[in-house]
């Protein structure tokens, strides 16, 4: 196993976040620090991050979050903002966050320890849906929405087709529900950007076939076998 798949499989980090770490003399191996993101992990291997023992667990665990604004979706945060690590410290295992979410944005984080799972969800090519309840301070029309869910630009990047929903529309206020199969920075909010619209709310509701549901801004909750299950099957895809 490479050791970027390695460090992450073990939950670490990201796959991407963990050759930042290689590459940085963070890890070694059998004592040696290793910086050759195409080394290759045997069993009789010790991996060390930080100087601590790190081992491929199959036991995970994976939670979701209602991630209020004003956290970041970061581990540790240099600017000392709130990061989601601190809604977490009632969980013993090392879990982070798949994916991010906005300093402005809140709602449904996933949160686990199977590098994997994190991988899968989070790489471009990815096609899992995302689903954005999204409050604006004005209405919308039918053009705008078929405009949106065509594509727009949203600086040097048109968005692949996706699904726009009104939920209520008025002349000062707008609720939208949008589905995304792609991750690009601050997406939704540049797509609304580019038809002149104001988010007033931005909340994430749904990853794939996993639902925020009734959980409050703050809190979590460890996925039921079902939800799990849809995770894992991920894997086999």
């Amino acid at each position: 196993m490479r050791i970027n798949k390695y460090l992450s499989t073990a939950g670490i980090a990201s796959r991407r976040k963990v050759e930042e770490f290689i590459l940085k003399g963070q890890v070694k191996v059998n004592g040696k620090v290793v910086k050759d993101l195409s080394c290759d992990i045997k069993d009789t291997d010790i991996v060390y991050f930080n100087n601590n023992i790190v081992r491929v667990s199959q036991n995970f665990d994976y939670y979701k979050l209602h991630k209020p604004k004003g956290y970041v979706t970061t581990s540790s945060d240099d600017k000392d903002r709130k990061t989601v690590m601190d809604l977490m410290r009632g969980v013993h295992s090392r879990v982070f966050p798949v994916g991010r979410l906005d300093y402005e944005t809140e709602g449904l984080l996933i949160m686990t320890n199977d590098g994997e799972i994190t991988n899968i969800l989070t790489k471009p090519s990815s096609d899992v849906e995302k689903i954005y309840m999204v409050h604006i301070d004005s209405g919308i029309t039918k053009d705008e929405i078929k405009k949106l869910s065509l594509g727009v630009d949203i600086g040097g990047y048109t968005t692949k087709p996706c699904r726009v929903l009104p939920i209520e529309v008025k002349d000062d206020f707008s609720k939208i529900e949008i589905t995304i199969s792609e991750g690009k920075n601050r997406q939704v909010r540049k797509m609304m950007e580019a038809v002149g619209k104001n988010v007033t709310l931005l909340r994430r509701i749904q990853i794939g076939e996993i639902r925020l549901g009734g959980l409050s801004r703050g809190e979590y909750t460890k996925l039921n076998q079902k939800e799990i299950n849809y995770l894992k099957s991920l894997k086999k895809k």
